[in-house]
């Protein structure tokens, strides 16, 4: 039985308190605090590294005089949009038939041997693609990432036509913990965090009275700790330690 998202976090933050020594002292953080932290690692991590995405296609159905759509949440770029026709055709079921098309792959393709070739083929294509471009097979679009709101630039005049969306979209949560490559990296920043925090609480009483000259709190030490902690750990995101791929901008 796969485990749930909550028994995922849950077992991040046990993993969190046994590491600043939870089974042996008690230590300063709430559930909001794991949770802070742990929803900061998540973010940073979907911010700097390209396996928090993933490619994927998406289908929608457009509707008579509607240009604007909203898609789902995790959906953050729309690559390219796909129709099963080269533009003259619309509706539920449309789909160009052109008896040419046909006859090529007849003739040119499946038998080779004896007319045509590669070539051939490769020019009926180049054909294919400049009547798209003539006769509305491209539908051009605009989307916004934050929104989500797909705004399609030609008008629809028919109803129920099946377009193909070429999408990146987020990876879900259960997935980047329960990837090997990527769950060490989450761990090991919630607890930096985590840290973190509790160096912010230590550093607002640098010591504390008691009878023997009083405790000095190590709040300034676990901050500097913490920050190195997170440098180190965003390096090893730019060392691809988690699997992701290069980059395809530049950070600097």
């Amino acid at each position: 039985m796969s485990d749930t998202l909550t028994n995922l976090k849950s077992k991040v933050f046990d993993y969190v308190n046994t590491r600043l020594g939870g089974n042996l002292v008690d230590v300063e953080l709430n559930a909001p605090d794991y949770e802070v932290a742990y929803e900061q690692a998540v973010l940073t991590y979907r911010q700097r590294a390209q396996n928090a995405y993933e490619e994927a296609y998406n289908f929608i159905t457009l509707q008579s005089d509607l240009t604007h759509y909203t898609l789902p949440q995790e959906i953050y770029n729309v690559r390219q949009i796909f129709r099963r026709t080269i533009g003259f055709a619309q509706g539920p079921f449309s789909q160009s038939f052109d008896p040419f098309s046909s006859a090529i792959m007849n003739t040119y393709l499946l038998n080779f041997n004896y007319s045509g070739g590669l070539a051939t083929y490769d020019f009926y294509t180049q054909y294919v693609e400049q009547a798209a471009r003539m006769f509305g097979g491209f539908i051009n679009y605009t989307y916004n990432p934050v929104t989500k709101v797909l705004h399609i630039i030609n008008y629809p005049k028919g109803e129920g036509e099946v377009i193909l969306l070429w999408c990146d979209q987020m990876r879900p949560e259960i997935q980047l913990l329960t990837d090997y490559r990527i769950l060490p990296w989450i761990r090991d920043y919630t607890y930096a965090v985590c840290k973190q925090i509790i160096g912010e609480a230590r550093e607002k009483f640098n010591s504390i009275a008691g009878p023997g000259g009083g405790t000095t709190l190590n709040g300034a030490q676990l901050k500097a700790e913490a920050k190195e902690d997170m440098a180190k750990l965003i390096d090893d995101l730019q060392k691809y330690v988690d699997g992701s791929q290069p980059y395809y901008w530049v950070q600097g």
